[in-house]
């Protein structure tokens, strides 16, 4: 088979069966599961599918949560605060926790009970200012080189300080989420940080605002196997929901 046949036939096949695993398809024609990941590959480069680990998916939409930050902030302005609520009532006191950046993050970290004492460690700038003037609340900050479309330290230092951390929960912020391609983001450096977060804590809580449902952004943080609960917006439709209370993630409705 040629490979211009073999490119097609990936195609025809990813439009008849929905998604398409690299194994498989290897078993099936013969061939070595490097060859249908390249070509997976250019398919991708040339817009035509959407590559996730182990296979592709049908192209899906990008994220809004792409956007620069100020452009996020007016993103479900009256989602993100009740998840922000909803997400702070786990917290009890004593705990360390990690909190991501990111506009739902915030609004995290406005929402915490002013009589909670915890420690919130944190590589967002924007998360300790938000948590100046809080009472009972410690914070200790990672460091590392800002990235500046999220507002956050990335890079080997920021990694190296989370490595010295054990954290009881984690709540990470995500530009994406898909029941096959996962939790994902836009910047192969924060995606490394927020897996080294989530591998430090207990429980991995994601903050989940509407419009990342069903899009993907182009890097995996993370299997969704990593995530013990997803916090979402009671309006979010059930039928979005289903394939993760399917894989034992708890789903909280705020």
């Amino acid at each position: 088979m040629l490979t211009h046949q073999r490119k097609q036939y990936l195609l025809d096949l990813l439009q008849r069966e929905g998604q398409l695993v690299a194994r498989a398809v290897s078993d099936a024609l013969g061939l070595s599961e490097d060859t249908i990941r390249r070509d997976l590959r250019e398919l991708a480069k040339d817009g035509l599918l959407e590559r996730v680990h182990g296979g592709a998916l049908p192209l899906l939409p990008r994220s809004p949560a792409l956007a620069p930050f100020a452009g996020r902030e007016q993103i479900s302005p009256e989602a993100k605060p009740a998840i922000g609520r909803a997400a702070g009532a786990m917290i009890q006191t004593g705990q360390v926790v990690f909190l991501d950046g990111g506009t739902t993050a915030v609004q995290l970290a406005r929402q915490l009970p002013r009589d909670l004492r915890a420690t919130i460690v944190t590589h967002s700038p924007s998360i300790a200012v938000e948590l100046v003037n809080h009472p009972g609340i410690e914070v200790l900050m990672l460091g590392g080189r800002l990235y500046k479309h999220s507002i956050v330290g990335v890079g080997a230092a920021t990694v190296e300080a989370i490595g010295r951390i054990r954290a009881d929960l984690y709540f990470m912020g995500v530009s994406s989420l898909h029941p096959q391609a996962g939790i994902t983001t836009g910047d192969y450096e924060e995606a490394c940080v927020k897996r080294a977060l989530s591998e430090a804590s207990s429980r991995t809580v994601v903050l989940a605002s509407p419009e990342k449902f069903n899009t993907a952004s182009p890097f995996q943080i993370a299997p969704l196997s990593q995530v013990n609960d997803i916090i979402v917006h009671r309006d979010v439709d059930d039928a979005l929901l289903a394939p993760y209370r399917e894989m034992g993630i708890a789903i909280t409705l705020a």
